[in-house]
């Protein structure tokens, strides 16, 4: 059995604010999301269109909209800044340059960025999160 050089590098050992930025990342996604699905498919106004046939093909239509609230829209637009600074706060973290400095490039920075989406902590327990996400919310 050997042991590991004390100096060893663990690109995948994430310091606890960056563990808590991701985390911060996935509660306002998941607000966004909770927000969106309560809100109208029109942030404006908007009459809607009939269902059409083109080609064959079916295109559903979209009922009438009567657009969001100043206060929907302002919160929609408190949640989406918040997501942008905290996703900031995670992308530029100095902990992606001590990796490229400890020689970790390429795919393995892909892998060890999407690691940390996995790790423990960085998301609600219970709620992971999923690729189709979005698209129950657009």
């Amino acid at each position: 059995m050997s042991t590991p050089a004390p100096d060893s590098f663990d690109p995948q050992n994430f310091p606890a604010d960056l563990v808590a930025a991701q985390r911060q990342v996935a509660d306002l996604y998941g607000a966004l999301r909770a927000h969106q699905a309560l809100l109208p498919w029109s942030r404006e106004p908007h009459p809607g269109w009939p269902d059409e046939t083109e080609r064959g093909r079916e295109r559903g239509g979209r009922p009438a909209s009567p657009g969001w609230t100043p206060d929907e829209a302002a919160e929609f637009d408190r949640l989406m800044e918040e997501l942008r600074a905290a996703t900031a706060r995670v992308q530029c973290h100095t902990w992606w340059e001590r990796c490229k400095q400890e020689g970790i490039k390429g795919a393995d920075m892909v892998v060890t960025r999407q690691a940390l989406k996995h790790a423990k902590g960085a998301v609600p327990e219970g709620t992971p999160l999923e690729q189709d996400d979005v698209r129950p919310a657009a």
